[in-house]
């Protein structure tokens, strides 16, 4: 290059710049790294620029350093091409030396642009705060790739170092590198990407690179595992393989046994990822790890004692057992298929089971059942039977099948079971919901919503019908399905809006009408004409109000002023009346639906008299049930907003007069929205419900929500208001037990949500008065007590608290009942291995004396201790404290102390409130009276007692008197010569 002017350098030079750091800002993979490279390049431009129109010095150093930055900016340039043209999954597992590479060139690009520079001193003189700052820059730069690559990558090379090879890490891996680069799961994108990764690997072996070529050859072999990997035509090869090598098996077989060799001799099961020892014993590598975790250092097989614990994956046995557990499902698809041709209903139905099993075991059954024309012969099944059960079996059976499964999916679409599927929609609730979570499936791809599939879809003339009807449905789940399935098939095709409505669903409608034309003042206005106007106005307002969007508008419009005094003006007609009782209703749906009950002006109405309003409606004997209904809901929606104002209505409007009559009504929905009201009234004027609930005919209604098994809120309002309810009404107690109501409330406890159980358990308090002990067996013998023991875990502060109280209510009856102590038994007829109660001294049981250590309820009432939460730490000492028998407080004290409690009870004397603290000494106080426990505690114990008495036994006020109490008893029984008091008052 000596004999080429160095201004035609520097020109070629230029514009390979500009050249490289246009290409560098196309690069799609390490975009912020070659993004900073094009900058600088960018930013050299005009210096280079600045040269060409000074008079560049012919010097050997600027041409030297003119050749370097060349050369640098090459190597640029190659890096851009390198890395625009490759494989996707390569420039992921690559991306560390990618970058790394970019840092490099970047760098050395800034240290030739500062050779230049000194070169060039005086040309560059105008420019040089610039280019000192540049070249600068791109000698410190340093770039990093994105954590969540890095995690990928990291993840892929720890699998590989422990030798998973699962299909579930394949699966993994596989979904979350072709995320990472932007590859669709789907097998022709994976199989066309795996292709260009393998190419890779071929010119890696090409380069001589021995370490790229074996991790690379180890990434391929794992992802090409994985389900999205597989060719369907190697798996439709594979099975058949696997089918003729089942032939030789007679056709009632459905399970081969497996070789001895591939059990595992720790845990006796089939190994899934078998791993052999120093010795060549083979286990399953989960059984091995806990075996050498949990300190043992020999052979579960020898037992010989080993020098060496490392062990390695046994590949060739993983194999063997692969191919074993496939012919066991070759056998047991044959088997299904013979069931399923049978046309017996109870055999199809066992077929059903068999494929659900089969595609949960693994997902290439999927494959296979569909090779073996399980599709066709399922969708014929469900076209030709009158068998609901099986009907439902087969759509869920179907949802296995196209899971995740693009092919399977695609095939089910193209058949007569797309129809078969949606006319289920219209079937029984039960068969409803399976087709409607099928067809949501069917709508997915990997991505999201098929948008081509929905297309389909909305073509079906009666599928918006059944839609609609289902998402008006009582069942939430099915409902919330078909509103998302709605609500993308209206995003797809404004026709859908027209047809939703004449199948009476108008919201989407309205929204259009709202965001189009600004509906809501119109109607208002409108609403004030004649009765016609009224009506109409109205009914598009209840619309209207049913969309939390348009709460606000018509709220700042006006309209629920309008509304409540339209409701309230003498005269108008009745079904006026219930148009302004639904408005109503809708608008105080939310929680904080209060914000809405204003004026023009955002004054708040009068709630109070809103709810006279709403409560006389109830009270004419000339409403109808379309008028109660929306009445009903609307007060239930109001009075939800303010404790306050539910006591104004019980105590100066007589609300519950007024609804529990409701209670007797032929109207479900009044009779279930009367139980709601009921509960909320009932906190303030018990008296009159448990005199009405006494009257024939009336508990078992009550006890009738508590069993409705498909209304939670209905069950969570029924047990509040027995809660409510004085505990002291003993024949409500004895009333309800004849009624089952106390079993009502167990189940409760079992199946009901959080809230409703909360209920329950406080509706139990009357069931478990000590004063009752008839009541508390009954109780127990109706299988509360695990139940409660299971709350104390619960995630509910309340239901924690609650559930330890009413194990405290029955240990507290436990020293009254009779326990078979040692000596009553003749030594000769004496139960073997029955061990005696170490807090009661004699044989308890949970049924016959409530012994809460029998109930296993003492470890998760000690954990309640240490959570700081004063209202659960005071129900757990109170019920602790039953433990101990003043009369003998040894036994008691021994059992608190191998529980590891009497640690967390002086702990509660740092943080717990005062009246929490008064508790804890209580307890203490009797505890300490064994000698053997103080010793061991009376250290922690002085620490504690000293800080609440300032070390003085002679105090004043109850707790400091109480902890003087207990600081006296430390004193008096202490080890030590000289005791702390003494030394305080030295």
């Amino acid at each position: 290059m000596e004999f080429i002017p160095i201004g035609t350098i520097l020109a070629v030079l230029t514009n390979q710049v500009a050249k490289t750091s246009s290409a560098a800002k196309d690069v799609v993979f390490e975009k912020e790294s070659f993004r900073v490279l094009s900058k600088h390049l960018s930013d050299i431009e005009p210096v280079l620029k600045e040269l060409q129109l000074q008079e560049l010095n012919e010097s050997q150093a600027a041409r030297q350093a003119l050749e370097a930055l060349e050369a640098d900016v090459k190597r640029a340039n190659n890096l851009v091409e390198k890395y625009t043209q490759r494989a996707r999954f390569y420039l992921l597992l690559k991306c560390r030396h990618i970058v790394k590479e970019i840092q490099d060139v970047t760098r050395d690009i800034g240290r030739s642009l500062a050779s230049l520079s000194l070169a060039n001193t005086e040309v560059l003189h105008r420019i040089s705060d610039q280019v000192h700052r540049l070249q600068n820059e791109m000698q410190r730069v340093e770039f990093e790739t994105s954590s969540s690559q890095l995690q990928i990558v990291d993840k892929l090379d720890q699998g590989l170092r422990d030798n998973k090879l699962d299909q579930a890490f394949a699966n993994d891996m596989l979904e979350e590198i072709a995320m990472a680069v932007g590859v669709p799961i789907e097998p022709s994108a994976i199989s066309t990407e795996l292709a260009n990764f393998k190419r890779e690997k071929e010119e890696a072996d090409f380069r001589k690179e021995r370490a790229e070529v074996f991790f690379f050859g180890q990434v391929i072999e794992l992802l090409s595992r994985a389900d999205a990997a597989r060719d369907y035509e190697e798996v439709k090869k594979q099975y058949e393989q696997r089918v003729q090598a089942i032939e030789r098996y007679n056709s009632r077989e459905e399970y081969i046994l497996p070789l001895n060799s591939f059990l595992c001799c720790i845990n006796g099961t089939v190994m899934t990822d078998p791993v052999s020892l120093c010795t060549g014993t083979t286990c399953e590598r989960a059984a091995i790890a806990d075996w050498f975790e949990s300190g043992k250092r020999t052979d579960p097989d020898t037992h010989e004692v080993l020098e060496n614990t490392s062990f390695r994956s046994n590949l060739p046995l993983r194999q063997s057992i692969e191919e074993w557990r496939e012919l066991n499902y070759c056998l047991r698809i044959r088997s299904s298929k013979e069931k399923l041709l049978s046309g017996v209903d109870k055999s199809m139905d066992e077929a059903l089971n068999q494929m659900q099993d089969l595609m949960r075991e693994s997902s290439i059954n999927k494959d296979w059942i569909s090779i073996e024309g399980f599709n066709d012969i399922i969708v014929n099944v469900l076209r030709k039977s009158h068998n609901n059960d099986l009907k439902r079996k087969i759509l869920i059976t179907l949802k296995y099948f196209v899971e995740g499964h693009t092919r399977n999916k695609e095939a089910l679409i193209e058949s007569q079971g797309w129809s078969l599927v949606i006319r289920c929609l219209g079937h029984d609730a039960i068969i409803s919901k399976a087709a409607i979570e099928l067809l949501y499936e069917l709508l997915q791809d990997r991505s999201g919503w098929n948008v081509s599939v929905c297309r389909k879809l909305s073509q079906k003339s009666n599928v918006i019908l059944f839609l609609v009807t289902l998402l008006k449905g009582s069942v939430q789940e099915t409902a919330e399905i078909a509103e998302s399935i709605m609500l993308k098939l209206l995003d797809i095709d404004e026709e859908t809006i027209h047809r939703a409505a004449k199948a009476s669903w108008y919201k989407p409608l309205i929204d259009c009408i709202v965001k189009e034309e600004g509906v809501i003042p119109p109607l208002i206005e409108m609403a004030s004409g004649n009765i016609e106007s009224k009506e109409l106005s109205l009914s598009a307002l209840v619309k209207l109000a049913g969309c939390r969007a348009n709460k606000k508008p018509i709220a700042e419009t006006g309209g629920v002023d309008f509304v409540v005094n339209l409701m309230s003006t003498p005269n108008v007609p009745t079904f006026i009346v219930v148009k302004c009782c639904e408005v109503l209703e809708k608008l105080s749906s939310d929680d904080d639906s209060i914000k809405y009950f204003v004026d023009k002006k955002g004054t708040e109405l009068e709630l109070e008299l809103i709810v006279a309003n709403l409560l006389a409606l109830l009270q004419n004997p000339n409403s109808a049930n379309n008028v109660r209904r929306p009445a009903l809901r609307a007060l239930l929606g109001i009075c939800k907003f303010e404790a306050g104002l539910v006591k104004k209505a019980v105590l100066t409007i007589k609300g519950v007069s007024l609804v529990l009559p409701l209670l007797d009504d032929s109207d479900s929905e009044i009779r279930e929205v009367a139980i709601k009201l009921l509960f909320l009234f009932s906190q303030h004027e018990p008296d009159g419900v448990v005199e009405y609930l006494l009257r024939p005919r009336r508990l078992e209604a009550l006890v009738g929500f508590l069993e409705n098994g498909d209304k939670d809120d209905l069950k969570m309002s029924a047990a509040g208001l027995l809660a409510n309810l004085p505990k002291s009404e003993k024949s409500l107690t004895m009333k309800l037990i004849e009624s089952n109501g106390h079993t009502a409330l167990i189940e409760i406890l079992n199946t009901g949500t959080m809230a409703a159980k909360e209920n329950a358990l406080s509706a139990l308090f009357r069931f478990t008065d000590p004063e009752n002990l008839e009541s508390q067996r009954i109780l127990v013998e109706a299988g509360a007590y695990p139940l409660l023991v299971n709350l104390l875990k619960a995630n509910s502060v309340s239901a924690k608290a609650r559930a330890a109280a009413l194990i405290g209510n029955l240990s507290t009856s436990t020293p009254k009942l009779p326990v078979e102590s040692k000596s009553s038994f003749c030594w000769c007829f004496k139960p073997s291995g029955i061990p005696l109660c170490p807090a009661h001294g004699g044989i308890c049981s949970v049924t016959s004396n409530f012994c809460l250590l029998e109930a296993n309820a003492l470890p998760d009432l000690v954990k309640l201790l240490d959570g700081e939460v004063e209202e659960i730490a005071f129900e757990a000492i109170q019920t602790l404290s039953t433990l101990v028998d003043e009369s003998c407080p040894q036994k008691g004290a021994i059992v608190l102390h191998e529980a590891k409690a009497i640690n967390p009870i002086l702990n509660i004397l740092d943080w717990g409130t005062k009246h929490l603290k008064e508790e804890a000494l209580g307890l203490l106080e009797k505890v300490f009276v064994s000698k053997e426990i103080l010793d061991i505690y009376s250290t922690k114990a002085r620490f504690h007692l000293v800080s609440l008495t300032g070390g003085s036994v002679q105090a004043e006020g109850q707790l400091t008197r109480k902890a003087a109490k207990v600081l006296s008893l430390v004193e008096r029984f202490s080890r030590s010569s000289t005791s702390l008091v003494s030394v305080l008052h030295s």
